[in-house]
């Protein structure tokens, strides 16, 4: 073509946000500040696949800093906005959320213009991951890491069915919650320590 002078024009490919509108990024604020002095002041957010059953399932769950506990958690067969609206939700059911800080990464269910609005509405802060770095959401890649090893890889836990998946995930949560002790607690378990501690 170039030597008919003839140049051709390179199509930019349209980015596509949810619901057409421009995603919303919140600051990293919390710069891998993992710990937190009290209950309901910083809690980690994030979704994660779950292979092991009938078709692929997502769980989305919410910790609290404070004490490493999951404060709400939501199995979908589907990831998307309603999923993350959930997990809020169920994590402020019964909570002093306001000025608590909620850090995710910069997926789209979390930039979404309604998930923004809802978390301001109420109070919440919004803290985001640098692009590509997992390690800033490390409390949550820790956790995801712990249910998959302890709860499916060492029972060699391959392909169950979805309601067996969401049942060893509830168990598991309780596990977690309420018998598994942490070195960074105390030798305590989550609620354990949030009891002694409050």
């Amino acid at each position: 073509m170039k030597q008919y002078y003839i140049l051709s024009k390179v199509r930019r490919k349209k980015k596509k946000y949810m619901n057409g509108a421009e995603p919303i990024v919140a600051p990293h604020r919390l710069e891998r500040q993992f710990e937190a002095s009290s209950p309901n002041e910083k809690w980690f957010t994030d979704v994660t696949y779950l292979l092991f059953g009938e078709r692929t399932l997502y769980l989305s769950t919410s910790i609290d800093a404070f004490n490493r506990e999951i404060i709400s958690y939501v199995v979908s067969e589907s990831q998307n906005l309603a999923l993350a609206m959930k997990t809020v939700k169920q994590a402020m059911r019964g909570r002093k959320v306001k000025e608590v800080t909620l850090h995710s990464d910069q997926g789209s269910i979390y930039t979404a213009k309604e998930f923004q609005a809802y978390t301001k509405q109420n109070g919440i802060i919004t803290s985001m991951s640098r692009k590509g770095n997992c390690h800033d959401n490390a409390v949550m890649e820790s956790f995801f890491g712990h249910l998959k090893s302890e709860a499916f890889y060492s029972q060699k836990i391959t392909k169950v069915s979805n309601t067996t998946v969401r049942k060893i995930v509830l168990e598991y949560i309780h596990y977690y919650n309420c018998v598994r002790i942490q070195e960074k607690l105390n030798h305590l378990f989550p609620k354990e320590f949030r009891e002694q501690m409050v």
